[in-house]
């Protein structure tokens, strides 16, 4: 009797021990079968490119295939939202933006069905995307200078093109607003081709958009590029200045970003296995020339650095929208 009451006693520690060690084990099977990458916006964009360069990477680092799936709509949402129903077990991934992963919740609010800092485990920050603020005939200024000079002498006057309320872009703008005190409009399209055949017909007078985007509108000499959105010039256009180069707004910085995201409750051992594996996959050369192709700058951390990088960059996305009472809900 002693003997099998010890071994009751025992049994839940047994147990115990035995679930601890399954998400290692997990970790290091993983991944035994193909991999999904969820991309919540739709083929052939840029995101779309930024995905397939990354999982073509990715299958020679896991030794497996990573297929690519589009779920566009909802800014990004549905595809988002199909991730957080997915089994946490690291075969289902999500190529986030900062605006369904960050800035969703604060623009949309009552439309939002999950809970980003709730339903998705952050992996890995993949590249840091700043817009860039192009001009068009219509604006006189040739720097951004020269732009707030011309806003404060005319408030409420220019007009400022993005690809959507509550975005990036739209945030790009308010912020540009805040910390040089000036008031103009802003513009809201579909989609960058439109904004930017706006402002090089000159009926929009500036727009904040993706270099990648822009690329092609500046080499053609149709718009004129004032100034990246990033705190210091991006790597891949080192003659166009930052915002924060110009006197007054030093504070400014403020872009996109790309990252992975696995359901929540993935094993801690999973993620850091895909992390590891992105980081390997971005330290390739000529993956991140291809990213910098794409108007992105590479920028892997670990697990814990890219939590607290969204956390940072939620509270900064919180503030604008809130002083600047962006809603995307009508």
């Amino acid at each position: 009797m002693p003997f099998i009451r010890k071994l009751r006693a025992l049994a839940p520690l047994t147990l115990l021990a035995a679930l601890g060690q399954a998400p290692l084990a997990m970790a290091q099977d993983y991944p035994n079968r193909p991999v999904t990458l969820i991309v919540p916006f739709s083929a052939g964009g840029g995101v779309d490119v930024m995905a397939r360069l990354l999982a073509e990477k990715l299958r020679d680092t896991l030794k497996q295939s990573i297929i690519v799936e589009n779920k566009p709509g909802a800014s990004g949402m549905l595809g988002a939202q199909f991730v957080t129903k997915a089994a946490p077990d690291g075969y289902t991934l999500l190529l986030g933006s900062a605006g369904e992963t960050a800035i969703n919740a604060y623009v949309y609010k009552a439309r939002m069905l999950y809970q980003p800092e709730q339903d998705l485990a952050p992996v890995s920050l993949v590249t840091r995307v700043p817009n860039v603020l192009v001009a068009g005939p219509s604006l006189k200024a040739n720097d951004v200078a020269g732009l707030v000079a011309q806003a404060r002498a005319h408030p409420g006057r220019l007009t400022y093109a993005t690809s959507g309320v509550g975005n990036p872009q739209h945030l790009n703008g308010a912020l540009l607003q805040s910390i040089a005190g000036i008031d103009m409009v802003h513009v809201p399209y579909k989609g960058a081709s439109g904004q930017l055949a706006d402002v090089a017909g000159g009926s929009v007078d500036m727009t904040f958009v993706s270099y990648a985007a822009a690329k092609a509108f500046i080499d053609a000499g149709k718009v004129r590029p004032l100034a990246v959105t990033s705190g210091k010039r991006a790597s891949f256009a080192p003659d166009i200045p930052a915002i924060a180069e110009t006197p007054g707004l030093s504070a400014y910085s403020l872009e996109n970003w790309f990252g992975l995201f696995a359901p929540a409750h993935t094993p801690d051992a999973v993620l850091d296995r895909i992390n590891q594996a992105v980081r390997g996959a971005l330290q390739d050369p000529q993956l991140a020339q291809r990213l910098r192709e794409q108007g992105g700058e590479p920028a892997p951390m670990p697990v814990a650095e890219f939590k607290q990088f969204i956390q940072h960059e939620s509270k900064q996305y919180q503030a604008i929208v809130t002083q600047a009472d962006i809603s995307a809900e009508n």
